[in-house]
C-alpha cells in the first residue's frame, strides 16, 4: 500500500520522531484486515456482564477483550460512517476497526489495525470524511481514504498544541453547525496561536496573593487553563471559545446544538475554600469559567464568570455522549452519559431548560469495580458502547442495551418555547463576540440587566469586543443597578486605564444599600475588576470606599461577607480584623456542600472528612486575614494562630495540612518581631494529623515478591479477610510515608483511595511490584543538577524561589535548594515510587492488603464479611 503524506515543514520534522516500525507496516501486508485472535474475539459466545450493576430493563455485555501485548488500553472511540466502531491505544498500538454483527445475542466482533504512522489519540471524530484525531504532545491530524477501499492513505497534521501531558489533548467532536470542530484541552496544554477568540481578553484576576498548590501541582500554570477552541475541517483558523477549566476530557452537544463538558476536580483541595468538584458545565461562547491555578479559583457567583450545571463531587470525568438515536426509552434518549474513570460508572444527567442555560439530574446508569471507563458512543444499532484502560488498565468493549417493555422509538424533545426563545436571545448576542460590529451595542445594552445570567454574560462579552470609546460614556452614565455592575466589569476588562477614576466614582454613586444580594456580590466582584485592571483609588476615594463597606459587614449572606472582607483586606482597612475574626468564632457547625450525598460513591476521603468537616468557609477568612500586616493586637494575633490549629484538626485533601501551614507560614511573615514572640508557643505545632491507630511492623516472613507469585497468592483469596491487618499493612510498608488513604498518610504520590475502584488485582499488583513500568507526567522522578555539579533525584516541588526535592527512599528527609543555584531539571525514567516496599509481607499480610485497597478502605465491605 502506498501512502500519501500531505505536511508541512513542522509535520516532517514530527514525522521523523515516529517509530521505525511504523515505517515497516506501511509497506507491509500488515496493512490488510486481520482477526486479532482472541477468547473474546470474533464468533464468541456474547458474554452477560453479571458483576455490572445497571438500571432496571437495561443489560450490560461484554463483547471484546483487548489483548493488552498487541492491542494495548484503548481510550478513545468513535463511529465510522459503515457504522464501525474506531478505537485508538492509548500509547503505540495504534488505531483499529471493529465490526459488530447484526446478530444481537450472537454478534461476530472482528477487529482488525488500521496500518498508519501514529497512535495514543485521546480524542477521535468523524467529520467532513476525514478521521480527526487529537494526540498528547503531537498535536491533531486528520486521516481520509482518498481511494475508497476503506484503507487510510492520506494523514495530515493540521497544528494545535503538541505539549505531552495528561491534562493535555483530549476531545475532538464535530460542531452543532457542521461547520467545524470542537477541539478540548486540558490545563497543562498551551493555547494555540489563534486566529480569533470570543474572549476580549483574559487575566488571573486575582485580587490577593494566591497559594500555590503546595504538593507543586499546576504551578506557574496561568490563565485560560483547560479550553474549548473552534477549528475550520483544515485548522487554519483557531478561534477560542471557552476557558477555564481544569481537565475537560470530552464534549457533547445536545438536539437544541448546545454545547456540554464534564470537568475534572483537584482532590487535593478538599476541605479548602476553593475546592471545586467534578461538574458539568454548559459551554457557551465567550466564557471564563474561572479554573486558576493553587487557591486562584473564581467563585461561580462572579459577574465575569457563569456557574455549573450542576456540581457533583469527586470524580474522573473521561467519555460524554448524547444518548440521541439510541434505542432507549425517551427519558435516556434525552440523556447526557457521563462517563467516570476512577469510580467505574456511567452517570446520566437529565437536563431541564432553564432560561437560556438548563439545570440537571443526575442519575446512576451502570457501575462496577475495577472499571475504569474511557469512552462511549451511541452506535448505528442504537446500542451504548463504552470501553474501559488507560494507564495501563485490561481495556475491554461492551455494549448496553435495552431489554424492557418501554417504548424505544425516536422521541423528540419537548418543546419549552420561553427556553428556547431565552437560547436564540443568548445565541443573537453570541453573534457578536469577537469581532466588532456597529449593531452589537444597540442589541446588547438592554439585555445587560436580564436577571438570566447567561443572557447578561452574552450581553456584556458582546460589548467588551467593541472599541471602549465607543460605549464607555454609556456604562459611566448608566443609571439601571445591575447593567450598571454588568457594564462597568467590561469597562475594568478592557484595560482602559485612563477610565480608572471615573469608574470608581460610577461605583461611589450608586447607593449599595439597596442593591439585592446578587447584584451586590456583582457590585463588590466588578469594584475588584476595577482595581486590578484600571488601578487603586486614590486616598479620598479609598475613605469613601472603606467606610461604606464597613457599614455592611457583617451581613448575613457569606458570599456578600466573603467579597467586603477580601476588597477592606486588599485596601489595608485593619478595622475589618476584628469583624472577621468574630466571622471565624462563629459556632455553627459546618455545613456540608452542595454535592454531598448526590452520589451513592463518595470514596473513603470523603467520608472521613464528612465525620470530621473542615470549618471550610471559616478558612476563607482566614486566608484572606493572613495578608494583612497592620493593626493586629496581640490577642488577635493568637485567636488568628489558635484558629490555623484547630482547623489541622480536621481532615481534608492532600494538600489540605499544607495549605493551612503556608497559610500560618505567610501570615507570620506579616507579623512584627513583637507579634511573634507572643505567638510563638502556638505556631510550633505540626499541623498534620496522625493516623488514630496503631501501627505495627509486619509479621512476615517475606520474599521478594513477582507479579506472578503474588497473583497466585492473591487471586482467589479476596474474601473473608482482615480489615485491620490490610490496613496496617499499608502504613506499615511505608507505602502511606507518599501516598494518603482515606484521609491519612503522605502527600508526595497521588491518593491511593480510589486505586482499587478503578484497578484489577493484577493491575494493582503490577503498580506495585513494578513502579517503573508506568510513570504519571503528575509525579514524575526528576534529576536535579545544581551550578556546582551536585545532581539530586527525586520528585521535585517548588515553594516560593526555593526547591524540595523528596528522595526515592521515604525515610530521608527532603533537600531543600535555592532556585538561583540549579543548572537543570531533566525528567527521569524511574518511578519515585521504590521497588520493593511489599516485600516485608507475608501471603495473608498481602491479601489483607490488596483487600484493603480494592475495598477503598471500607470496612463494611463484602471483602472483610467473615464466613
Amino acid at each position: 500500500m502506498s501512502l500519501n503524506f500531505i505536511f508541512s515543514n513542522k509535520f516532517f520534522i514530527k514525522l521523523l520522531i515516529i517509530p521505525v516500525l511504523f515505517f515497516t507496516a506501511c509497506d507491509s501486508s500488515t496493512s490488510q484486515k486481520q482477526n486479532i485472535p482472541d477468547a473474546h474475539s470474533s464468533q464468541q459466545e456474547l458474554i452477560s456482564s453479571s458483576d455490572i450493576k445497571t438500571l432496571p430493563g437495561f443489560e450490560a455485555q461484554l463483547l471484546y477483550e483487548v489483548p493488552r501485548g498487541s492491542q494495548g488500553t484503548w481510550i478513545a472511540l468513535t463511529v465510522d460512517p459503515e457504522g464501525n466502531l474506531i478505537a485508538s491505544d492509548q500509547s503505540d498500538k495504534g488505531f483499529f476497526r471493529i465490526k459488530i454483527g447484526d446478530d444481537p445475542n450472537d454478534p461476530e466482533v472482528e477487529v482488525e489495525e488500521i496500518v498508519m504512522p501514529l497512535s495514543g489519540a485521546n480524542g477521535l471524530s468523524w467529520a467532513f470524511d476525514y478521521l480527526y484525531a487529537n494526540v498528547p504532545g503531537k498535536g491533531i491530524f486528520r486521516m481520509r481514504d482518498s481511494r475508497g477501499n476503506k484503507e487510510f492513505d492520506v494523514m495530515e497534521f493540521i497544528g494545535g498544541p503538541e505539549k505531552l501531558a495528561e491534562h493535555g489533548n483530549h476531545g475532538v467532536l464535530p460542531s452543532a453547525d457542521n461547520q467545524g470542530l470542537f477541539i478540548i484541552n486540558g490545563n497543562y496544554t498551551p493555547p494555540p496561536q489563534l486566529t480569533s477568540s470570543r474572549l476580549a481578553n483574559w487575566e488571573e484576576d486575582l485580587l490577593l496573593p494566591r497559594q500555590w498548590d503546595i504538593r507543586g501541582n499546576a504551578r506557574g500554570i496561568y490563565a485560560p487553563g483547560g479550553y474549548i477552541a473552534r477549528i475550520n475541517p483544515d485548522a487554519t483558523q483557531w478561534d477560542m471559545f471557552s476557558i477555564g477549566y481544569r481537565n475537560p476530557y470530552d464534549a457533547a452537544i445536545n438536539p437544541h446544538g448546545e454545547l456540554f463538558t464534564f470537568d475534572s476536580d483537584m482532590e487535593y483541595d478538599l476541605g479548602m475554600p476553593w475546592y471545586r468538584p467534578t461538574r458539568l458545565i454548559h459551554v457557551v461562547s465567550g466564557s471564563d469559567f474561572g479554573w486558576r491555578s493553587g487557591s486562584g479559583k473564581w467563585k461561580d457567583y462572579y459577574e465575569d464568570s457563569l456557574p455549573a450545571v450542576l456540581d457533583i463531587g469527586r470524580g474522573s470525568p473521561t467519555g460524554l455522549v448524547f444518548g440521541t438515536n439510541a434505542r432507549f426509552p425517551a427519558r435516556y434518549q434525552h440523556a447526557l452519559f457521563a462517563l467516570d474513570w476512577i469510580y467505574g460508572t456511567i452517570y446520566a444527567f437529565h437536563l431541564t431548560p432553564k432560561g437560556a442555560s438548563y439545570s440537571a439530574e443526575i442519575e446512576e446508569f451502570l457501575s462496577g469495580n475495577a472499571l475504569p471507563m474511557t469512552d462511549a458512543v451511541v452506535g448505528k444499532d442504537g446500542a451504548l458502547y463504552f470501553v474501559t484502560g488507560g494507564r495501563a488498565n485490561d481495556s475491554k468493549l461492551y455494549r448496553v442495551v435495552y431489554r424492557g417493555e418501554k417504548s424505544t422509538d425516536p422521541a423528540p424533545l419537548p418543546i419549552n418555547q420561553k427556553a428556547q426563545e431565552a437560547r436564540e436571545l443568548r445565541r443573537n448576542l453570541e453573534a457578536f463576540h469577537g469581532k466588532q460590529d456597529p449593531k452589537a451595542i444597540q442589541a446588547a445594552w438592554p439585555h445587560l440587566d436580564s436577571e438570566d445570567r447567561f443572557i447578561r454574560h452574552a450581553a456584556r462579552v458582546a460589548i467588551e469586543a467593541q472599541p471602549v470609546r465607543l460605549w464607555a460614556d454609556k456604562a459611566l452614565a448608566e443609571d439601571r443597578p445591575q447593567a450598571k455592575v454588568a457594564v462597568l466589569a467590561a469597562l475594568a476588562r478592557s484595560d482602559a486605564k485612563e477610565y480608572r477614576e471615573k469608574a470608581i466614582q460610577s461605583l461611589l454613586e450608586m447607593n449599595i444599600s439597596t442593591l439585592e444580594d446578587e447584584q451586590l456580590i456583582g457590585y463588590l466582584r466588578t469594584m475588584a475588576l476595577v482595581f486590578m485592571r484600571l488601578g487603586d483609588p486614590d486616598k479620598e476615594q479609598r475613605i469613601a470606599i472603606t467606610n461604606s463597606l464597613q457599614e455592611l459587614l457583617p451581613g448575613v449572606n457569606n458570599d456578600v461577607n466573603t467579597e467586603l472582607v477580601r476588597l477592606l483586606v486588599y485596601l489595608k482597612d485593619s478595622r475589618v480584623i476584628d469583624k472577621t475574626l468574630a466571622l471565624m468564632q462563629n459556632t455553627e457547625e459546618p455545613s456540608n456542600p452542595d454535592w454531598v450525598g448526590l452520589l451513592e460513591n463518595e470514596d473513603g476521603t470523603v467520608q472521613k472528612m464528612l465525620e470530621n468537616p473542615p470549618p471550610t468557609e471559616k478558612l476563607e477568612y482566614a486566608f484572606m486575614l493572613r495578608n494583612l500586616r497592620e493593626g493586629w493586637t496581640i490577642e488577635q494575633r493568637r485567636e488568628y494562630f489558635t484558629f490555623i490549629n484547630e482547623a489541622a484538626g480536621h481532615l481534608g485533601g492532600s494538600s489540605y495540612s499544607g495549605y493551612l501551614r503556608k497559610m500560618r507560614d505567610d501570615a507570620l511573615s506579616n507579623a512584627s518581631d513583637e507579634e511573634h514572640e507572643a505567638v510563638a508557643d502556638i505556631t510550633g505545632v505540626n499541623l498534620v494529623q496522625e493516623p488514630p491507630f496503631e501501627i505495627t511492623p509486619p509479621e512476615g516472613p517475606g520474599r521478594d515478591w513477582t507479579v506472578n507469585e503474588a497473583l497466585g497468592a492473591v487471586a482467589d483469596h479476596l474474601t473473608n479477610r482482615d480489615f485491620e491487618n490490610g490496613r496496617n499493612a499499608f502504613f506499615a510498608t511505608a507505602c502511606a510515608s507518599c501516598h494518603r488513604f482515606n484521609g491519612y498518610g503522605g502527600n508526595i504520590g497521588p491518593d491511593l483511595s480510589t486505586i482499587g475502584l478503578r484497578s484489577s488485582v493484577e493491575v494493582l499488583l503490577e503498580d506495585i511490584i513494578k513502579p517503573n513500568a508506568l510513570i504519571s507526567d503528575q509525579y514524575n522522578t526528576s534529576i536535579v543538577t545544581l551550578k556546582n555539579g551536585e545532581q539530586l533525584t527525586g520528585l521535585v516541588v517548588e515553594e516560593g524561589d526555593k526547591l524540595k526535592v523528596y528522595p526515592r527512599d521515604p525515610e530521608q528527609p527532603a533537600a531543600e535548594i535555592n532556585q538561583n543555584e540549579v543548572d537543570s531539571i531533566e525528567p527521569s525514567e524511574i518511578s519515585q515510587m521504590p521497588e520493593g516496599l511489599i516485600n516485608t509481607l507475608n501471603e495473608e499480610e498481602l491479601r489483607d492488603l490488596i483487600a484493603y485497597l480494592r475495598s477503598g478502605g471500607n470496612p463494611n465491605s463484602d471483602l472483610f464479611k467473615k464466613e
